[in-house]
């Protein structure tokens, strides 16, 4: 009975509105065609979203890409990929020859480079960083033996065919005085107990030629000249 007044009620506010009566199912079908649409609307919306997506990460890697060929137009402009490569060298030669300078002087000196500078941190000065400029003879002599073991092993490491496994050393040894020289053939020995590479010295100075090891000594007269192995 509330079924057919509530058919009786809409049926007179179509006649009131003036719309024609929908026929029986029309509603179903039209219900069905909107959920239809819906669905397919949705189903476009999602399709887009993962365009969407797509494109955002897509533009991501370009961008990336467009760094990175940014960053290698800078560097190849002029002498700028010259000055990188030998900034990049630099960096490699201070940090090999700091790790040996460090062991040269029983931690006491770490080796390191700012405005083409150089600097040592010196360990036992609470880390006080001081130019290279002052340093004692002996401690020059440990800081320029550093860079050149360095300088070999970056050399030797340039080539997969060849290695510096010996350096020879004419540092003008005469000059230097006997607490100077203590400390350089300190530093020889420490030398000759940490690493795997022959150093040679020339010198003409007896008291660290005998703190050598293994040593040649050349004597010479007016017609010729003579070698002896000692140690």
């Amino acid at each position: 009975a509330e079924t057919a007044r509530l058919a009786g009620a809409l049926d007179g506010l179509f006649a009131e509105a003036g719309i024609a009566k929908p026929r029986a199912g029309e509603h179903q079908r039209a219900a069905a065609i909107a959920v239809e649409r819906a669905t397919a609307a949705r189903e476009r919306i999602v399709q887009m979203q993962a365009q969407a997506d797509a494109l955002r990460a897509q533009r991501a890697s370009v961008e990336t890409e467009k760094q990175v060929a940014s960053a290698l137009a800078q560097h190849l402009r002029a002498n700028n990929f010259e000055a990188w490569l030998l900034q990049e060298a630099l960096e490699a030669l201070v940090t090999g020859a700091s790790s040996i300078l460090r062991e040269l002087s029983n931690g006491q000196y770490d080796l390191i480079h700012d405005d083409r500078e150089f600097f040592v941190v010196d360990h036992h000065d609470a880390g006080l960083r001081r130019a290279v400029r002052t340093l004692s003879g002996g401690e020059t002599f440990q800081a320029s033996l550093a860079l050149a073991l360095a300088l070999a092993d970056q050399l030797g490491g340039m080539s997969t065919n060849a290695s510096l496994e010996s350096i020879m050393l004419d540092e003008g040894f005469g000059t230097l005085d006997a607490s100077t020289l203590d400390t350089v053939a300190a530093t020889l020995e420490n030398l000759a107990a940490i690493g795997d590479r022959m150093v040679g010295v020339v010198t003409h100075v007896q008291s660290l030629a005998e703190r050598i090891p293994v040593r040649f000594e050349i004597t010479k007269d007016a017609r010729s000249a003579r070698v002896e192995r000692i140690g």
